[in-house]
């Protein structure tokens, strides 16, 4: 549904080119969720105003619902034409609302609606109708000043939604709310996403955005995508930023005399007793050094850092039992890391698990 290739933007600033997009390639899929997330600076919000063209790319493409938007943009009064009604099928949330103060709610809804030129009747139906989604039917005459800030974020969404767009943008649209109000319009987009058919893309720099709300997710730094991908894939990754930051697990790295492991669960594996398991199999004490666990997009996921006494190398048969539970495992110790899988492999050819019999 949003595809961006090669995308790039360069800003004039005192005298000097600052780049805030680096060759950013981007997709995000029909009917989802994509949340993108990073540090001030890391080029977000200019990817977000690039994607409806708010912002001109310096170079690289836009392609929204099978339409390049930029191969559109200057391109004479019949492109520009064509690039209006393609743009009014993207909605847009800001941070700050950016409602106007001297009119009604309803009157903010019907904006877009008297610039595409909808009469005065059908303005008035369609806003309130899309008031009544966000759950503001009741405030349809009052004025902005006299909402809370969640209710102010609930008129902006049914502003975005006054053209039936196919994709809804959303630029920080929580990070001016409290943490309750965060859920419940992070609950409310998910709600319209399935509800209509919205493909969503939001950017951020909460992780819990991205925990509560989306089925995929992108990291960006210094104008780059540095790793993509849905969660379910990103937590499967060995060394994926992303998944540490989703669910960071702490804890001590290994000396000598032990071996710490970071385990990932999801799918069926969250919910059995695995490491228990582990312990009676092979009589070892096993310690927890920290644990994150969550539901993401119906499902329990999460990761676990433990430590097994003795070396790396006494541990490669347990390791390898907790990767036939179907386990993501990553041994925190990296020059380790690297050669573990082929370890692993070897020895659990040469030492199969026990039978439960053997290990009672």
């Amino acid at each position: 549904m949003i595809t961006t290739t090669g995308l790039t933007k360069v800003y004039a600033s005192r005298g000097r080119e600052v780049t805030a997009l680096d060759g950013v390639d981007l997709h995000v899929r029909e009917g989802e969720v994509f949340g993108v997330i990073g540090q001030s600076g890391a080029g977000k919000s200019s990817l977000i105003r690039c994607v409806n063209l708010l912002e001109r790319p310096t170079s690289g493409t836009v392609t929204v619902d099978g339409t390049d938007l930029t191969a559109l943009a200057g391109r004479g009064n019949r492109a520009s034409r064509e690039l209006r009604a393609a743009r009014s099928r993207i909605g847009m949330v800001f941070q700050h609302f950016n409602l106007l103060s001297s009119r009604t709610v309803r009157d903010n809804v019907e904006l877009p609606l008297e610039i595409l030129g909808v009469t005065g009747r059908d303005r008035t139906r369609k806003a309130l109708e899309l008031l009544d989604l966000v759950g503001l039917a009741d405030r349809a005459k009052s004025y902005p000043a006299q909402l809370s800030g969640g209710q102010k974020q609930r008129v902006g969404i049914a502003r975005a939604l006054a053209g039936d767009p196919k994709v809804l943008l959303s630029d920080e649209a929580t990070s001016a709310l409290d943490p309750e109000t965060t859920r419940s319009i992070l609950h409310l987009l998910r709600d319209l996403n399935q509800q209509l058919g919205l493909t969503v893309l939001l950017i951020t720099h909460e992780m819990d955005v991205v925990k509560t709300v989306c089925d995929s997710a992108a990291l960006m730094r210094s104008g780059r995508v540095v790793e993509s991908g849905t969660v379910g894939e990103l937590l499967a990754t060995p060394g994926s930023e992303l998944a540490r930051e989703l669910f960071p697990v702490g804890g001590p790295l290994p000396g000598t005399d032990r071996t710490v492991i970071d385990i990932t669960f999801h799918g069926d594996s969250a919910g059995r007793p695995v490491i228990s398991q582990l312990s009676r199999t092979y009589n070892i004490d096993i310690s927890i050094l920290g644990a994150a666990m969550d539901t993401v997009g119906g499902h329990q996921i999460g990761r676990m850092r433990i430590e097994l006494p003795g070396p790396f190398d006494e541990n490669v048969v347990p390791i390898g039992f907790l990767r036939e539970q179907g386990l993501q495992i990553e041994v925190a110790d990296t020059e380790v890391a690297d050669t573990e899988v082929a370890d692993t492999e070897v020895a659990d050819a040469e030492h199969p698990v026990p039978a439960k019999e053997d290990a009672k």
